[in-house]
C-alpha cells in the first residue's frame, strides 16, 4: 500500500476518533489525525536528528525528530511509537520508551496530536533510506541556539517539541 492509501484515525480536538480514512485524504483536507516523535538521546546527553528525505512530501530534506510517525487506525500512540524507531533508525525496544508529554494539533504539529517520547541508545543505528537522507547526533546546547535562531533547516515540529522538552524538569533545559 502506498504511503498516500495508510488508513490513519481521523481525531477531533479531544483527539477522540471520529472516522478513519485514507493519509493522503486526510492531508489534503487538513483534518487532525495523529502522531509520534521520538527524541533518542546517547549516554554523552546527544540528540539524534534525523535529515528528513528530498522525497518526502512534507518538509523534504529538514532536519527532524529522531524518528517520527502517522499512529495508523487503530494503533496505539506507544506501538507506533516502538514501531517507528525500528523501521526508521533500526532500534530495537529494549527498555521501556519514556512517555514525555502531548502536543494538541496544530497547524504548526501539521494538525496532529503529537506524543512525544524519549529513548536513551548507544548502540548502531541503520537509518531508513526511503525516508531519511542523513543523521547527526547534537550537542543540547547546539540545539537551543538552533531554535532560538529559528534554524530554517529545523521542521516546525522538533522547533516546538524541542522548545517544550527545554521546559520539562527532566530535560536539564
Amino acid at each position: 500500500m502506498s504511503v498516500s492509501h495508510e488508513l490513519l484515525d481521523v481525531v477531533d480536538e479531544n483527539d477522540v476518533v471520529i472516522e478513519v480514512k485514507r493519509r493522503g485524504e486526510i492531508h489534503a483536507s487538513g483534518l487532525m489525525h495523529r502522531a509520534v516523535h521520538i527524541l533518542l538521546f546517547n549516554s554523552r546527553g546527544e540528540l539524534f536528528l534525523q535529515k528528513r528525505s528530498l522525497n518526502k512530501d512534507e518538509q523534504p530534506g529538514k532536519w527532524d525528530s529522531s524518528a517520527a510517525g502517522h499512529v495508523d487506525s487503530g494503533e496505539q500512540y506507544l506501538a507506533c511509537a516502538e514501531r517507528e524507531i525500528n523501521e526508521e533508525l533500526g532500534v530495537v525496544v529494549e527498555a521501556p520508551l519514556q512517555p514525555l508529554f502531548k502536543l494538541p494539533a496544530t497547524p504548526r504539529t501539521g494538525n496532529e496530536h503529537c506524543m512525544v517520547y524519549r529513548y536513551l541508545y548507544d548502540g548502531a543505528l541503520d537509518l531508513q533510506s526511503d525516508e531519511i537522507d542523513d543523521g547527526a547526533w547534537i550537542d543540547p546546547d547546539e540545539m537551543d541556539r538552533r531554535v532560538a535562531d529559528d534554524d530554517p533547516d529545523l521542521t516546525d515540529a522538533i522547533r516546538l517539541i524541542w522548545k517544550r522538552y527545554r521546559e520539562t524538569p527532566l530535560s536539564g533545559g
